[in-house]
């Protein structure tokens, strides 16, 4: 495991309320890193969420001008439920829904922090089209949590473009691809949230 960083730890992460987090394109609340994550997290609240494709049963991606929206709204509901300040909830998900919650936030919804897993900068084997022209947008403190051979952006290609954000962000690189296993992953989240395993 390696890591880059410009801000390790999450600072105020002892106010952080819950955690929402949102699956790939392919996948929906039940892939196991998301379910290993809100395992871990416990006592945590966290809200393992489906884009509205997969409550219609589709398994097609969503598309950007739906699940944006829906997350915003679903989070704002949450934080309702909680009792609590949005901007107290972190954002975030595996691939595509990382990179939606980024651009929730990007759009200005309200959080304490955002959690990209295996961000999909861009894809396999076409480095040229970029995912990342919201980046510099967003203020709130980001840890990436990437394989060290995942074909959608190196450590070094995250590193580049990540340094875009305008608030402290904290890259940890783990073995594998895409689909890196969970233990390595959870740790790193764990660590950042200050909430060491039990």
């Amino acid at each position: 495991m390696s890591e880059t960083e410009s801000g390790a730890q999450l600072v105020g992460a002892q106010d952080v309320a819950g955690v929402v987090i949102t699956p790939g394109a392919s996948a929906d609340r039940d892939h196991r890193t998301l379910v290993a994550l809100e395992a871990a997290l416990a006592p945590l609240p966290v809200l393992r969420l489906n884009f509205p494709n997969r409550e219609r049963g589709s398994r097609a991606p969503e598309r950007a001008e739906v699940a944006i929206p829906y997350l915003r709204e679903r989070a704002d509901a949450w934080a309702a439920e909680l009792g609590v300040d949005p901007g107290r909830l972190v954002l975030g998900g595996r691939s595509f829904g990382g990179r939606m919650a980024s651009m929730a936030v990007a759009q200005g919804q309200p959080a304490a922090a955002l959690l990209l897993l295996s961000y999909p900068l861009h894809p396999p084997g076409e480095p040229e089209r970029l995912r990342v022209e919201h980046l510099h947008d967003i203020e709130v403190p980001v840890l990436a949590v990437s394989g060290e051979r995942d074909p959608f952006g190196s450590p070094d290609e995250l590193a580049q473009h990540l340094a875009a954000l305008r608030g402290p962000w904290h890259l940890v690189t783990v073995p594998g691809d895409h689909s890196p296993q969970d233990p390595p992953v959870v740790a790193a989240v764990q660590h950042w949230l200050g909430r060491p395993p039990a």
